[in-house]
């Protein structure tokens, strides 16, 4: 099976592109601290307001589910819209609600208008997740791994770009003073891109070569894709190992601290959990375009066993070994490098297996696993509560990780063949 791929005789197509890819990237990079620098409010926010842990998180549970869960239709808009203007109207609008959702934060005196600012940071930055990695995906069906891969580097990264800096703020300043400021400049600029944004023409992409992997040469509805089997096996998948992920990354800091290194001065005076914080975020990152260029040249599933199998050894790792100041940054490390990639795999495996034409909206469905998942970190602090540890956490983490690389192997990989042979 095969699909359409870049015509090379056309100079302005790369060219164009590339900047497309460049546009999404940095969109990406603007809202990650939506999501990975919500670690180092959790704390200073308990401290100031007397809230428990487990009820703060409950915000980062709905930003989390908004996000995903909304997905669907922010994709439904922008192929709405047509490719000309649906990008760019509805990141636009996502530029908006990013700011206004951590400027909310600022001056939430309430657990309330916490989960408020949480559900319009949430809106804001599904449209602008969304409508990224399905620009990706359409701008490169040659290297959709790797394409992928790179705009949800963005988003896995980003953070550590300024995660050194939002802490300076919450010590200097206050975490309501990091809130408003991040939020203003990074929702700004997510504004001014999103008016470079558009779709491919049709005549723009012709067939020249066939890419490595299996491909459909149809295009499901979405409707379709809803009632196949191999959509939901990977939304089980999905869930399974977002769940994981979204346990560790919510929970750094307090796993830190409970370990009794966060405050340690590891490097040039920097804590092991800032320097776990910096590491964590460059894995997470970069482990979206290895793992999805791996998978453009080897097949997604293969990839998925080799990632999620060492995914659960750096879990056990981290819960056995983690209580010494660089083991904990070293294994924190592997579980970002070994869980970030889902946002490449997954994402180029529904539109290689359903098609092209409305990948937004597949690949949008597929990620309200992402959501769903979310609902499972407060079980983590339950868990830790009840076993008085974090031991018990990991070791389950480690067994989702496990049980996904059989499903990947010996489920996934023989039904997508008959499916795509069938279609």
């Amino acid at each position: 099976m095969t699909t359409a791929t870049i015509d090379s005789r056309s100079p302005a197509v790369p060219a164009t592109r590339r900047s497309q890819l460049i546009c999404c990237v940095l969109c990406m990079v603007l809202i990650a601290n939506l999501q990975y620098g919500w670690t180092l409010f959790v704390n200073p926010i308990s401290q100031a307001h007397g809230w428990s842990i487990a009820s703060i998180q409950v915000a980062f549970s709905i930003f989390i589910a908004l996000e995903t869960w909304l997905t669907p239709i922010h994709g439904w808009i922008v192929d709405s819209l047509g490719g000309r203007r649906g990008a760019k109207l509805v990141v636009a609008v996502g530029g908006i609600l990013v700011a206004l959702g951590w400027i909310i934060n600022a001056y939430a005196e309430s657990l309330a208008m916490l989960y408020l600012g949480a559900v319009v940071g949430g809106t804001g930055g599904g449209a602008v997740y969304a409508t990224c990695v399905g620009q990706a995906v359409k701008w490169f069906p040659d290297r959709r791994g790797l394409a992928v891969g790179l705009t949800a580097a963005g988003y896995g990264a980003g953070a550590a770009l300024t995660v050194v800096p939002i802490r300076a703020v919450i010590d200097a300043a206050g975490y309501q003073a990091a809130f408003f400021w991040f939020g203003l400049v990074q929702g700004g600029l997510v504004f001014v891109l999103a008016w470079f944004l558009r779709a491919p023409d049709p005549d723009e992409m012709v067939g020249v070569a066939a890419p490595r992997v299996m491909q459909t040469t149809r295009s499901y509805t979405p409707r379709q894709a809803l009632g196949t089997g191999v959509f939901w096996l990977l939304y089980i998948m999905f869930i399974m190992v977002s769940a994981s992920g979204l346990m560790a990354t919510a929970q750094i800091a307090p796993i830190a601290k409970d370990f009794n290194i966060g405050n340690v001065a590891i490097l040039f005076g920097a804590s092991a959990l800032s320097v776990a914080l910096v590491v964590d975020s460059i894995c997470n990152g970069g482990a979206r375009p290895l793992f999805g260029w791996i998978s453009d040249q080897i097949g997604r599933e293969y990839t998925m066993a080799i990632a999620f199998g060492l995914g659960g050894v750096a879990y056990w790792l981290l819960g056995t070994l983690g209580h010494a100041p660089w083991a904990f940054v070293l294994f924190a490390a592997l579980i970002f490098l070994t869980w970030g990639e889902i946002f490449s795999l997954f994402p180029s495996t529904c539109t290689d297996t359903f098609g092209t034409k409305f990948a937004t909206v597949n690949l949008s469905l597929l990620y309200t696993a992402k959501g769903a998942s979310a609902f499972l970190v407060p079980i983590a602090n339950l868990i830790k509560s009840a076993s008085g540890g974090w031991h018990l956490v990991f070791v389950l983490t480690a067994i989702m990780n496990f049980a996904v690389v059989a499903l990947a192997l010996f489920v996934l990989k023989p039904l997508r063949q008959r499916f795509l042979s069938n279609g």
